[in-house]
């Protein structure tokens, strides 16, 4: 046994020793003395623990035991390959088609106002929340609100249901714009001009009458893609080639995540760029043209009176939240990817900051192409105005242009009224600015195909990579529950596409745009803001505000500002249940609707859902938020439907001794703020809150705890696995014996009691700054 500890010993100061090599940042010729980091690198407690538990490893299978097990978590090769991930999932269609049209709608620059005051107080902290709570427990959605508390079992289903219904309709986007993607490799493009009259007369007659009403990219859409109906009750005609664009979406979303978001993560080096390559084409083509500036001046002018409506910080408190994904738990599977001493705050303000930096890109090259349309409609309107006059003029023998008000006065003709800011403000949100404005100006381009092929080559990677984390949320969930544990990821990826491909198919006829109106009206809005609302109550309210403020902590190396904590608690809460009660109130009061095209006018209208449609659209919200409330009152009753699971690997008291961390109180100012009790109770979880929680049979303690989220069986040795950059490592992570134990300075060791480890890292250090003094 000695030979066995001196073993691990040396094992452990070799490891110690390559971890201060990372901490090690410059040597300062003047102090003689190596200056430090005050955080180490994300990987440097890999090489603090992974000679140690290996010998440890090495010593069991010696003695004749079975290798320890544990439970393996994938990791991002590079903190670049999250970054782009992140920023993939974050920014989508919803940044290029709905921000630029909101911004113009709700009082042009002073959207800006109630936008970024709802990313301050509402996406932001709920940004970081998701990621640190991942990274700290090293789970999905679905495992990381169970562990949490037993209570949030179902915030992490409800999480995944919602991800799996959204991921449904989200694809029928990305076929939508690879049918254009494929129509675009043809000169002239096929919604420049409307269909000419070929085979039988009279049907074509009429088709080119409406193609005549509608205008041609508008008929393409609407008669050619979506082959739409008059009404929800109307199916029509199945679809085929949407059907098979879907396919080829399912298959290739299937491909570049069939062995997990991580392991296939190499598509995100072009998902996520690619975009930003063609914004930035886009953008120096925008402002080359003519009628630029009055687009831009149109979309950026204020209207301050706009901020009197609280509509509009509603729409604001609405973008926000859907454009950074959050809720989906995709961000909370990416987290747990993460190093564990990974600093996901800086993580979490440059992800928000890109979203919002490329809204504001998205919508100056928009609003800069639909100022050179309104100036090309503009001159059209002029030159039909004046040949009109003109005509008129020359039926009349010696009229002059003086006289043509009184003539037209007479004849009871009115000419077109041509206006640059009426035209402007026929933007639109959504499929009508994609796939109907866009195109219209890609029609007035030179070489449209080009730009046509740009364009929705962009759309399908935007989509494509908010795909990829909405379904990495339900996968990670699957695996956590264990639904299918024979089976590898890559057969469970494919079974969840192929079942959301199947189901998928209802949005593939004459109706199947009205179906998808009908999905994107209720299947995400409500219960996102539910699930969004019960994961900051979750952590603020029951698991403790000052207990994840301790993980947090324990990950970054500095406890939360005040302001973090404030708006976990208080202000993203009450935000959220106010654009949740405004958006149902509004709902009552103005009742919803939805866009059914119609042929003698050639336009869209507004009708109202059908009765069976409000009870298809309170299933879709009922299916997402049920699992809330019916996952902890079916334990109360005895029934488990979520399984116990094993905490994922979490290296707490080495990240002590990494970290530095010291104890800390709160302030009087932060008790206060915080509604906390006067106590003197430290963020930092000593090892008697440790032992006496395990002593309660790993259950979550009550909120005056500090301790640590994952509890540990006591005075067991748990020996878990992780694979860092590829690297398969065992490393230990238990609690230590109680004090009365008899041995407690060798059993320190073989605990991994954090006090050992800052005396062997002093030791080290000082025998390498000795060695090179004499050198």
């Amino acid at each position: 046994m000695p030979t066995q500890q001196a073993h691990w010993m040396h094992q452990l100061y070799k490891g110690l020793w390559w971890n201060s090599i990372f901490m090690c940042s410059s040597f300062d010729k003047g102090s003689k003395k190596y200056r430090t980091r005050s955080q180490g690198h994300p990987w440097s407690l890999y090489f603090s623990l992974h000679f140690y538990s290996e010998s440890r490893q090495e010593t069991n299978l010696e003695a004749g035991g079975a290798p320890p097990e544990g439970e393996e978590r994938e990791s991002w090769d590079s903190k670049l390959q999250f970054l782009l991930a992140t920023v993939g999932y974050a920014v989508g269609l919803g940044n290029v088609w709905r921000f630029p049209y909101l911004a113009q709608k709700n009082g042009g620059g002073a959207f800006l106002i109630p936008y970024f005051v709802m990313l301050t107080f509402l996406g932001l902290p709920l940004f970081y929340l998701e990621l640190a709570v991942g990274q700290r427990i090293r789970k999905g959605s679905l495992g990381a609100w169970h562990q949490v508390s037993p209570k949030l079992g179902g915030v992490g289903v409800a999480s995944a249901v919602v991800s799996f219904v959204v991921a449904l309709y989200y694809n029928t986007v990305i076929a939508w714009c690879l049918y254009y993607l494929f129509q675009s490799f043809q000169s002239p493009l096929p919604w420049s001009d409307c269909p000419h009259a070929i085979g039988v007369v009279d049907n074509e007659t009429i088709l080119s009458q409406e193609c005549e009403r509608a205008g041609p990219t508008q008929y393409f859409w609407y008669r050619d893609t979506l082959q739409i109906t008059q009404d929800l009750s109307d199916p029509g005609s199945f679809n085929w080639k949407i059907a098979g664009c879907m396919a080829v979406a399912w298959v290739l979303i299937y491909v570049c995540i069939m062995k997990g978001i991580v392991a296939s993560g190499k598509v995100v080096y072009v998902t996520a760029v690619f975009p930003y390559l063609v914004l930035l084409f886009f953008f120096c083509r925008g402002v080359t043209l003519r009628g630029m500036s009055d687009g831009i001046t149109h979309l950026f002018t204020p209207r301050w009176e706009k901020l009197e409506d609280p509509v509009v910080w509603l729409e604001a408190g609405t973008q926000i939240f859907f454009s950074l994904g959050l809720a989906f738990g995709g961000l909370i599977a990416f987290g747990s990817y993460n190093p564990v001493n990974n600093n996901c705050l800086k993580d979490a303000i440059l992800v928000s900051i890109t979203n919002c930096f490329t809204s504001l890109l998205a919508a100056v090259v928009v609003f800069s192409i639909l100022g050179f349309k309104a100036h090309e409609t503009h001159d059209r309107c002029l030159i039909e105005r004046n040949a009109t006059a003109a005509a008129i003029l020359e039926e009349e023998s010696g009229a002059t242009w003086d006289d043509l008000q009184n003539i037209l006065g007479k004849k009871n003709i009115t000419l077109p009224v041509c206006d640059i800011q009426e035209e402007l403000q026929k933007s639109a949100a959504g499929t009508g600015l994609a796939f109907i404005i866009f195109t219209e100006a890609i029609n007035q381009f030179p070489f449209p195909p080009l730009w046509a092929i740009l364009f929705f080559l962009m759309l399908f990677t935007l989509g494509a990579d908010s795909q990829f984390g909405t379904l990495e949320g339900v996968i990670s969930s699957l695996i956590d529950l264990k639904v299918f544990p024979d089976l590898r990821k890559e057969a469970i990826s494919g079974i969840v596409c192929f079942v959301c491909m199947v189901i998928s198919l209802i949005f593939c006829h004459g109706a199947g745009n009205y179906i998808f109106q009908l999905f994107d009206a209720f299947a995400g809005n409500i219960p996102l803001l539910v699930i969004g609302l019960f994961e900051c109550i979750g952590i603020s309210y029951i698991y403790g505000i000052k207990r994840f403020a301790s993980d947090v902590e324990l990950m970054c190396g500095s406890r939360p500002s005040l302001y973090w904590l404030v708006c976990w608690k208080v202000i993203s809460p009450v935000l959220m249940v106010t654009i949740l009660t405004a958006s149902l109130v509004k709902m009552v009061l103005e009742g919803s609707t939805y866009l059914a095209w119609e042929p003698s006018l050639g336009e869209s209208i507004d009708k109202q859902w059908p009765g069976w449609a409000w009870g298809f659209a309170l299933l879709l919200v009922s299916l997402g938020i049920i699992w809330i409330p019916l996952v902890p009152f079916a334990g109360l009753f005895g029934f488990q439907l979520l399984a116990e699971e094993p905490p994922g690997w979490f290296p707490e008291k080495e990240l002590r001794s990494v970290q530095d961390v010291t104890p800390q109180r709160f302030t009087a100012l932060e008790r206060a703020l915080l509604c906390l009790s006067v106590s003197t109770e430290s963020l930092k979880s000593t090892d008697d809150e440790l032992g006496s929680r395990s002593a309660d049979g790993g259950q979550i303690p009550n909120n005056s705890s500090s301790a640590a989220l994952i509890p540990q069986p006591k005075n067991t040795l748990r020996v878990s696995s992780a694979r860092s950059s590829g690297v398969h490592t065992r490393v230990i992570n238990s609690l230590k014996p109680s004090a009365k134990s008899p041995r407690r300075e060798s059993n320190d060791l073989q605990t991994g009691d954090s006090k050992s480890l800052p005396r062997a890292k002093s030791e080290s250090h000082k025998k390498r700054e000795k060695n090179r003094n004499s050198m």
